[in-house]
């Protein structure tokens, strides 16, 4: 997710550590295209030969063919991508949520998901049975802090 890469509000100088905070931020014409990227990192054991294959997908229909007709393994990787990113893999024969709710409303790992989710879990003793209601804590905006002595 490729939203906010290169935006920061953090020092990039050196602190008295010698480390940085952050890097420099990027100009407008730096910033990438398109939001999100599918990468597949191949290895051949044999020849000793590394490939990574970097396919960049549409924001607004984030869909990729899928390469577990390939590559049987790629199977549950793709289920991640799309359950956590929200990437439809076309042709992907059990394209289903993997590691949230089947319920679960979003794609937590996008960069614009709050932080605080969009619904919360309880479960009804009247209903007997789980129940979705909006969240109701505020959202919380964390600052880093530098402690000094």
């Amino acid at each position: 997710d490729y939203l906010t890469y290169g935006q920061s509000d953090w020092a990039a100088d050196a602190s008295s550590s010698g480390f940085s905070r952050a890097r420099e931020a990027q100009n407008d014409e730096d910033r990438h295209e398109q939001r999100f990227a599918v990468v597949y990192h191949l290895l051949s054991v044999r020849k000793n030969y590394r490939l990574r294959v970097k396919s960049y997908v549409d924001e607004a229909e984030p869909i990729i063919k899928s390469v577990t007709d390939i590559w049987a393994s790629a199977d549950w990787y793709e289920r991640e991508a799309f359950d956590l990113m929200g990437i439809l893999f076309e042709n992907h024969t059990d394209l289903r949520r993997i590691l949230t709710d089947y319920g679960f409303v979003g794609h937590p790992l996008r960069k614009d998901f709050p932080m605080i989710g969009e619904v919360e879990m309880r479960y009804d003793e009247d209903l007997g049975r789980v129940v979705y209601e909006p969240v109701s804590i505020e959202p919380n905006v964390n600052v880093p802090r530098v402690i000094r002595k």
